[in-house]
């Protein structure tokens, strides 16, 4: 199958992603490319990247002088620390703005690199090759680049778009199904609020994504980033109507908090959750139908993934959330700012369906009802 490229153009960038099978044989001609004037060549690797994949860049990249730095993904190492240790390597060893970095690995790998490239030497070109499908579908586009402190998660960062995405699908047969939900549940999410047809689509063919079936896959890549990228180079730096992307989040970082991070429970799992309790509560608002509901509960049935919500169906369970939904990091004031659903590939507009906390307590029984 044909390799697809989505070109992506704002303002003052302009960039593609590469997404299909064995995309990385592509990676020497596209630095040449883009990168002419590079010599030196900083791949920073995720430590769980399959060694053979080390083995295949490093013979792609074998005309330049290449340093390969390994990194330990975690939230922990998601720090100023692991960024200062960085820094020192790459201005030990004389590299100027005209080289290049490589980030290779999932999320937090990608937030990591890309904050590196960012700020050294006040910008040095940046390809990013992520590889779990939560990364390809969501935290390699948009340009958004940082670390956790003290005082919380991603609190320091930058906008930083890459010269290049390569999402290779061949990483994602290293994956396993709890990985492949965590990507899943974002695909699922842009079809929900932006592209009936696509929902239609992952209503028939769900199955095929989790068997990794490689159009299929390439497919719901292609597709997912389209809709994000339509919501991000509308609102680069997170005003307004990138907000939408939220949808299912405020609940879900409740969950994800008030579970301490566990890996019982995972990013994806708990955004799958949070959309159906947005639902239902878009459902009790009388925003959408129960239909709707009903459609979006038959893909989880249909696949398994109904686990994902059944500790929050009753009233108790979805109050126990309640402290941690009012710090969500949308809020501006004492509501919630929600992002509630009107019909698939529609929701209401973000700051349009702010409830207060003494609100939201009245209508958990109700929500618990659905």
């Amino acid at each position: 199958m044909k390799n697809q490229e989505i070109k992506v153009k704002g303002k003052n960038y302009n960039y593609s992603i590469l997404i299909g099978k064995n995309t990385l044989n592509i990676l020497p001609k596209k630095i040449k490319l883009l990168c002419p004037k590079t010599n030196n060549i900083a791949l920073i690797i995720d430590k769980n990247v399959p060694k053979k994949f080390k083995k295949v860049l490093k013979n792609k990249l074998k005309n330049y002088n290449l340093l390969i730095l390994s990194f330990s993904p975690s939230e922990k190492n998601k720090s100023l620390s692991k960024i200062n240790y960085f820094l020192k390597i790459l201005l030990s060893k004389n590299f100027n703005r005209s080289d290049l970095i490589i980030g290779v690995g999932g999320g937090i790998t990608g937030d990591v690199v890309g904050f590196v490239a960012s700020i050294f030497k006040r910008g040095i070109n940046f390809i990013n090759i992520p590889t779990t499908l939560l990364a390809q579908v969501d935290s390699a586009i948009g340009g958004k680049t940082g670390v956790n402190s003290s005082f919380g998660k991603n609190l320091i960062g930058s906008f930083y778009q890459p010269r290049l995405v390569v999402s290779d699908i061949s990483f994602i047969n290293s994956l396993s199904k709890k990985e492949l939900i965590c990507g899943y549940a974002e695909i699922l999410k842009h079809s929900i609020i932006k592209d009936q047809k696509f929902f239609h689509w992952l209503e028939k063919n769900t199955d095929s994504v989790f068997s990794k079936k490689t159009r299929e896959l390439s497919y719901a890549i292609k597709k997912s980033c389209e809709i994000k990228i339509h919501f991000v180079s509308r609102d680069v730096h997170e005003k307004g109507l990138r907000m939408i992307l939220n949808f299912g989040h405020t609940f879900a970082h409740a969950i994800e908090v008030k579970n301490n991070y566990s890996k019982k429970s995972t990013h994806g799992e708990s955004v799958l959750a949070g959309m159906i309790l947005a639902t239902k509560l878009s459902v009790v608002k009388k925003m959408c139908s129960s239909q709707i509901l009903n459609r979006i509960k038959n893909i989880y049935l249909k696949n398994d993934l109904d686990y994902t919500y059944k500790n929050f169906t009753t009233q108790s369970s979805i109050n126990k959330l309640i402290p941690y939904i009012k710090n969500d990091k949308k809020n501006d004031d004492d509501k919630v700012n929600f992002i509630l659903l009107k019909k698939i590939g529609k929701t209401a507009l973000p700051n349009k369906s702010k409830i207060s906390i003494k609100n939201f307590k009245k209508l958990t029984s109700v929500i618990s009802q659905y």
